[in-house]
């Protein structure tokens, strides 16, 4: 069965990190709540914990988000799962907790048709060691363990971490790479194009530009390449959605995908 089925006629809509924009990132309300919204994609962050274990966490710091101090991958599960992740955004939700990868997993495996991006936030560049490639691994197989292989993207800003995984795996699993490569971590060694495997591929600008949208040509030469133009985080309203509409792209990943399916819906853009 084909589940990633998006189209310039259809398309797609990634919750970023959850429902982001109204619940604490990468908890399990927030994706809860995108799901209620009727998303196609929730894209998610994983770590690994001092004691091996994964969770969902964008930042390699605890403090922006959480009670917490120091480093994910300096503190054993145990602590992480003390920690509240939800008082910052707002009081209602104090007491709400970090992921684990195990939980989201089990969670998602409820809606057959729901896709997913799964970022890999452990970079071989802050490692001395193989930690990196290990925890990729133990992710590929869990994700391939629960079925999720065809309808789901790996996503690293880490050049090395995809070639890796191309060259380990072929093309079993779908990688998610950026526009323009400067937005990539590239690492020395680096021997293949990352463009000339990639399934999809988030199409920047510019962090200064509003919408950080790339050219309709530059979106046009990446579906010529065979890779999908996929639209990053700074879509937020109508203006935005238009933009992704004029240059071609497939997916709109965002904070708060209820407004941008109403919006999509209204132009006849999501089925």
């Amino acid at each position: 069965m084909e589940y990633l089925t998006q189209s310039k006629d259809n398309i797609f809509v990634a919750a970023h990190r959850g429902l982001s924009s109204r619940y604490p990132e990468n908890t399990m309300i927030a994706f809860e709540k995108a799901v209620e919204a009727g998303v196609d994609q929730l894209e998610t962050d994983i770590r690994v914990t001092k004691d091996g274990e994964l969770v969902l966490h964008h930042d390699y710091m605890l403090d922006r988000t959480t009670d917490g101090h120091g480093y994910v991958r300096d503190t054993k599960l145990s602590d992480l799962l003390k920690l509240d992740a939800g008082f910052k955004k707002g009081e209602e939700f104090r007491g709400t907790r970090i992921p684990t990868f195990i939980e989201f997993l089990e969670f998602a495996k409820q809606y057959p048709n729901l896709t997913i991006d799964f970022e890999l936030k452990e970079y071989p560049r802050e490692y001395r060691d193989d930690t990196p490639y290990r925890v990729c691994d133990k992710i590929l197989r869990l994700i391939d363990d629960y079925g999720f292989t065809d309808k789901c993207v790996i996503n690293t800003f880490d050049t090395r971490l995809h070639e890796y995984i191309f060259q380990t795996y072929g093309k079993k699993f779908r990688q998610h790479v950026y526009f323009p490569i400067c937005n990539m971590v590239t690492s020395d060694g680096l021997t293949i194009d990352p463009y000339s495997y990639a399934y999809c591929c988030c199409m920047f600008a510019s962090f200064y530009d509003k919408h950080n949208l790339a050219s309709k040509e530059d979106c046009e030469k990446m579906t010529k390449m065979g890779v999908q133009p996929w639209a990053g985080a700074s879509i937020c309203d109508e203006e935005g959605v238009d933009e992704v509409i004029e240059r071609g792209c497939t997916l709109i990943t965002c904070n708060n995908p209820d407004e941008i399916l109403g919006l999509l819906r209204k132009k006849n853009k999501h089925i």
